[in-house]
């Protein structure tokens, strides 16, 4: 008899083993995503080699888009509304052609972009569609098995400005109430405010040249536009208030942001939206990655 309890004790304890070690994988992985999310402003990485390097960008909110004050508002920077953001990931820099070209080496990329004769390496990579980024993205992802993607339009705006809370000071620009030619690479014989005129380079330059933003990332001003997931509308109307992107069944524009190397400061501005058709190419787009934690 008391053999038998013995046995029946040992198969209980043994068939609760496996529900016990199932949910401790599963708070293991929990904690460990919840660690990833929470890891801090600024905590740089990479996920292979040639991956493009990444910030840590943390949870906050802010106000999207620009006040009616704001000097060459435009009206679809409106209106101006709270969105909160999920910590995510972000390229460090632009996209250079240096990792394009290892996507292309791999098999990921078709296309083979021009370089305008400016140089490639560490150069922004330029000359390339919404849907070719698309295609370098998809090649990330498969190679590291996370899923890689464009920023939100949202995300990029939040990145760029570099505020965790909607009450902070939200300035034209990541440097504040104007932007000048040490800064950025634009065409800085245009000014903004009060603003200085200053070098036009006529061409885009090595990614990290200038200084990074209080979130770390560098280039969100200038030298190439870049490209976001979302697709246009002219309002900010019922658009998501939780950094999502807007998605639409029939999408014709898609939208870039940051301004470029050859063009003038009010358009650099944090808030400034550039509608495009996404099967364009031209020597002024590029793209950064993004990805969720």
């Amino acid at each position: 008899m008391l053999r038998a309890v013995v046995i029946l004790a040992l198969l209980i304890i043994m068939s609760t083993q496996p529900q016990a070690q199932n949910k401790a994988a599963q708070n293991k992985a929990a904690q460990n995503k919840a660690a990833e999310a929470a890891s801090g402003s600024g905590r740089v990485y990479r996920d292979c080699p040639v991956c493009p390097e990444l910030v840590v960008v943390p949870a906050g909110e802010f106000l999207m888009g620009s006040p009616e004050s704001e000097r060459g508002r435009g009206s679809d920077e409106g209106p101006q509304r709270k969105v909160a953001v999920k910590a995510f990931a972000m390229g460090k820099f632009e996209v250079t052609f240096a990792e394009w070209e290892a996507c292309v080496a791999e098999g990921g990329c078709r296309h083979k972009p021009d370089d305008e004769t400016w140089g490639r390496g560490r150069r922004p990579v330029i000359n390339v569609t919404w849907h070719d980024a698309g295609q370098f993205l998809a090649w990330l992802s498969r190679k590291i098995g996370k899923s890689y993607r464009l920023p939100s339009e949202a995300e990029w705006e939040y990145a760029v400005r570099g505020v965790t809370r909607a009450s902070e000071p939200h300035p034209p620009f990541a440097t504040g109430t104007t932007i000048n030619y040490k800064q950025a690479n634009y065409d800085a014989n245009f000014v903004y405010g009060d603003g200085k005129v200053g070098v036009f380079r006529q061409r885009t330059v090595t990614v990290g040249t200038f200084a990074g933003n209080a979130f770390g990332l560098h280039d969100m001003h200038g030298n190439v536009w870049e490209w976001v997931q979302d697709c246009y509308k002219d309002s900010y109307d019922g658009a998501p208030i939780d950094g999502s992107a807007v998605a639409l069944p029939d999408c014709e524009l898609r939208i870039l942001r940051g301004g470029s190397w050859n063009y003038f400061p009010q358009l650099l501005r944090s808030a400034y939206r550039y509608a495009t058709a996404p099967d364009v190419r031209l020597d002024m787009v590029g793209f950064r990655v993004a990805r969720s934690l």
